[in-house]
């Protein structure tokens, strides 16, 4: 069912003339007003026209550039012979949450920026071919369930429903164990539902792959806080490993005099209210979020989370939305794709800028942000140049909300009850890169609560190389927990 007719397959000399193909998307003054997709996705003739870009490499660069090691020349070829069946099931071997990852991933630093032809050409649009595979799987013959081998017995404990544990999820299952993933949240998908907004990210896309993993056999206890609801000890007593995967939630502050202020917000707090609970659908939805129409909002950072917080500010009606950053924007950690879209929907980029002070009113609502202007000296530990403030350069600006979008750090709630296992000063799980395994026996760890905020596709990585030496663990009996 669904079989396409196949295009004939070109020669290689042929297939480097080929353009690459732009998804087609909404116009930017028509989405910075509404919540749905900017993306609208390939067609199948974009897509089998775009696939024939790829020159089936014989050791194709890019599923090295993977983070989870997809069999990118096997699925695209797929979708030359019209099979997007296929070529979706080829790509669940390997990545649980395809429609995910075919939205939000940095293919452009990973698997396309090795794409062979791109030394001279644009590289193949990957990310965008995958989105069109599991797209037309979920809305044609629905997520297909894998093969699940003989059950071994054990079962898994899986802490954290977000990108990390959901990949762990979907392979060990796969090798036969049982699974349950624990969610401190009411719905599944961590930074997936509560961070990545609706325009960028539908929450219906995750929903419809966390069901997928839900068909194949994993189970999911929402609303459970480990450390708190139940150690990870007493969660141990009935299963035979655990993965921590629980991110890096903990949002970081600049520390600067105003910030108690009313209208001063986390980029956590604001996004998860926005998304996880709908405050931009306010009335259907009762999550309250302060009134942003007509205002003028501040975000301060340069990275997606950023991008994604001064979007959102735009749709719910913010008369001025503002990226203030310290650093220029060649610097900038965000996608590319986000800042020009970000920039086509009329935001606001204050560069070499950074906030020294937040003043309020005499009700403690936020009113003004002094702003200090920068100039760029040598790189810091980053690589980057690093910012320095330039002498009397301050300037006083009207701002009613400010979001605060420079990172996060690790919630401790898990290091304080289960204190064997060993972390960083800050807070971060340390593992054996290896095998992610940590100081205490039988859990493994990965994603940002291991590096720090890092991006979806890392952090399924992660999850799946924990996967490979859970199975290990579980399986061989030689397996040795050796750790320093």
């Amino acid at each position: 069912m669904g079989a396409y007719p196949a295009v004939p397959k070109l020669p290689n000399k042929e297939r480097t003339k080929i353009p690459r193909h732009k998804i087609p998307e909404q116009e930017a003054n028509v989405r910075n007003k509404n919540f749905q997709e900017v993306n609208l996705g390939y067609t199948i003739e974009l897509a089998q026209a775009e696939a024939q870009r790829c020159l089936m490499c014989a050791n194709p660069p890019c599923m090295k550039g993977c983070p989870v090691s997809v069999k990118i020349p096997f699925f695209i070829e797929k979708i030359i012979e019209g099979d997007i069946a296929s070529a979706a099931k080829i790509l669940k071997e390997d990545n649980a949450l395809p429609a995910v990852c075919g939205r939000v991933c940095p293919q452009e630093e990973q698997c396309e920026v090795v794409c062979v032809i791109a030394k001279k050409f644009k590289p193949v649009a990957i990310g965008h071919l995958e989105r069109f595979a599991a797209d037309w799987e979920r809305n044609n013959i629905g997520i297909q369930v894998p093969e699940i081998k003989i059950k071994t017995g054990k079962k898994v404990a899986i802490i954290g429903g977000g990108p990390a544990g959901l990949s762990a999820a979907g392979d060990l299952i796969q090798m036969g164990h049982d699974i349950t993933v624990f969610e401190a949240l009411h719905e599944i998908g961590g930074v997936l539902v509560y961070g990545i907004p609706e325009f960028r990210l539908p929450k219906e896309i995750v929903k419809a792959e966390v069901d997928g993993l839900a068909k194949a056999g994993v189970k999911f206890e929402k609303n459970f806080v480990v450390g708190l609801t139940s150690t990870l000890d007493e969660i141990l007593k009935d299963y035979d490993a655990a993965f921590l995967g629980v991110g890096a939630g903990l949002p970081y502050f600049m520390n600067i005099p105003g910030e108690e202020l009313s209208g001063v917000y986390s980029a956590n707090e604001y996004l998860t209210r926005v998304n996880l609970m709908k405050a931009y659908d306010f009335g259907n939805n009762d999550t309250p979020i302060v009134d942003i129409k007509d205002k003028v909002v501040a975000v301060i950072g340069g990275g997606n989370t950023a991008m994604d917080a001064v979007r959102t500010s735009l749709r719910l009606g913010a008369k001025r939305g503002m990226i203030i950053y310290r650093r220029s924007e060649s610097e900038m950690p965000a996608r590319k794709e986000e800042i020009h879209h970000a920039s086509e929907e009329g935001v606001e980029f204050m560069l070499l800028t950074s906030p020294t002070e937040y003043h309020g009113d005499e009700r403690g609502w936020l009113r003004s942000m002094v702003i200090q202007k920068m100039e760029l000296g040598e790189p810091d530990a980053s690589g980057r140049r690093k910012p320095v403030p330039i002498p009397g350069a301050l300037e006083e600006i009207p701002v009613d909300v400010a979001v605060v979008a420079i990172g996060n750090g690790s919630n401790p709630i898990i290091s304080r009850t289960t204190p064997e296992i060993k972390v960083n000063k800050w807070g971060n799980i340390l593992v054996d890169k290896v095998t992610m395994k940590t100081s205490k026996k039988g859990v493994f760890a990965g994603g940002d609560i291991v590096t720090g905020g890092a991006t979806v596709i890392l952090a399924m990585g992660a999850g799946r190389t924990a996967a490979k030496y859970i199975n290990e663990y579980l399986t061989n009996p030689d397996f040795v927990w050796d750790w320093e």
